[in-house]
């Protein structure tokens, strides 16, 4: 789940690294012939000659996998290897496996995703607290069953219910556009509004442009065009933090990365926004016991679990790396919340937990913008749906009128008109 890749080296150079039949000297053309031809056997296409750093999440998963066809393993492992794919792709990826299992490989499919295992495996083991719970046959497996073995009760994944009307325009994005690290443009002219009370997604194979314009609205990377406005007063010239004191709130996909500072307390990232104001400072002092104090409620409150006095907060599983992130950003009760990929590899207690968070936010009136490559996730939680391509919006819709396969075409290039 967590990339081991070198980011300053290609994809085919990842690739050969460690390989016990590579020699000193490495032959770029034939490792790129090489990377090129198992992508295209296997639909696993990326470009070979570009670097890690270079690629999307979802182009960094398929190296991985590319990573392990490349050295003929017999015996492979899959941790969420279809969170950052379209249905399409997924299904592609399952025919793949099927493929493999054929040619005499073994396959360990680890997902939370229930429908997937079932779709995919022969047998299901379900592991609870690092221990295994239970197993059975996938033919005589029942979802409801497997949900309740993994969390320990009953659970049901919460959804958006019916409300009344939106309020005002709270966060309105005006033909933005940003360059991606090759500078090339990979946001073109996007323009979009969400209202207050209202939560947005935008659905997309990753790779199209949503790191992006994450970064771009956030402050985080330099708009090349475009105007953003919070509740209307323009930010576009603002820095990351001003944009902060609007109002401003992010949560990043990458939460170790990105997101969180790893060697950090948990008490100590979760201030990490608040600390200049009271009860954390005084003046230019620091509140130690604010710290503690103030870590402490929010542990309670959001049931972060695991934590311990100067535990760095990189030990903590990657459910409570997410709660912990969101109950920083939602602590600061933000009028504009962007969210990508916020449930990417957790289970489903977690999941259910981060899901009651987001609608509590579009429930309190803020302006919820949910970019993510999970369709069941954004039709669960969305008031409407957006589609990116190539850095466009190529489609958009109530969630009432989405179903996967409109928006699996949506993301794969064909045009509103074409998919209706």
């Amino acid at each position: 789940q967590h990339f081991r890749l070198v980011s300053n080296l290609t994809v085919a150079e990842n690739l050969a690294l460690g390989h016990h039949d590579q020699g000193i000297r490495l032959d770029q053309k034939e490792l790129a012939g090489a990377a090129a031809a198992l992508g295209e056997k296997y639909d696993l296409a990326v470009d070979p000659t570009a670097r890690i750093w270079q690629l999307s999440v979802g182009e960094q998963q398929r190296v991985e996998i590319l990573k392990l066809l490349y050295r003929d393993a017999k015996i492979l492992i899959l941790d969420e290897p279809t969170a950052v794919l379209t249905p399409q792709e997924g299904q592609a990826l399952f025919k793949t496996m099927r493929q493999l299992a054929g040619e005499g490989r073994s396959i360990i499919f680890v997902s939370h995703k229930l429908d997937e295992v079932k779709q995919v495996s022969d047998r299901v083991t379900v592991l609870r607290d690092g221990k295994t719970v239970g197993g059975v046959a996938t033919k005589d497996a029942d979802a409801r069953e497997l949900a309740r073995m993994m969390v320990g009760r009953d659970l049901e994944l919460p959804t958006r219910e019916a409300s009344g009307e939106p309020g005002e325009v709270m966060f309105q994005v005006s033909d933005v556009r940003v360059l991606s690290d090759r500078g090339l443009e990979a946001v073109r002219g996007v323009s979009l509004e969400v209202r207050s009370g209202e939560i947005v997604g935008i659905a997309g194979v990753s790779g199209n442009g949503q790191r992006e314009l994450a970064q771009g609205l956030v402050g985080l990377r330099r708009l090349m065009g475009g105007k953003v406005d919070i509740d209307g007063e323009d930010v576009t010239g603002d820095t990351v933090l001003e944009r902060i004191d609007k109002g401003l709130a992010y949560v990043p996909q990458s939460r170790l990365g990105m997101g969180l500072a790893p060697g950090l307390t948990t008490e100590e990232n979760l201030a990490l926004k608040a600390f200049r104001r009271p009860p954390y400072s005084r003046g230019r002092t620091l509140v130690a016991s604010a710290f503690r104090d103030e870590g402490a409620r929010q542990i309670q409150q959001y049931d972060i679990r695991g934590v311990r006095p100067g535990l760095p907060i990189r030990l903590l599983s990657g459910g409570n790396l997410q709660k912990a992130l969101l109950a920083r950003e939602v602590e600061l009760e933000p009028k504009v919340l962007i969210l990508r990929s916020p449930t990417r590899g957790l289970d489903v207690g977690a999941t259910e937990a981060v899901r009651n968070q987001i609608l509590a936010e579009g429930a309190r009136g803020a302006a919820v913008l949910l970019i993510s490559e999970d369709l069941d996730e954004l039709m669960a939680l969305a008031d409407r749906l957006l589609v990116i391509f190539e850095g466009e919006i190529v489609g958009e819709m109530p969630t009432e009128e989405a179903t996967s396969e409109r928006l699996g075409l949506l993301m794969a290039g064909q045009r509103a008109q074409e998919s209706a």
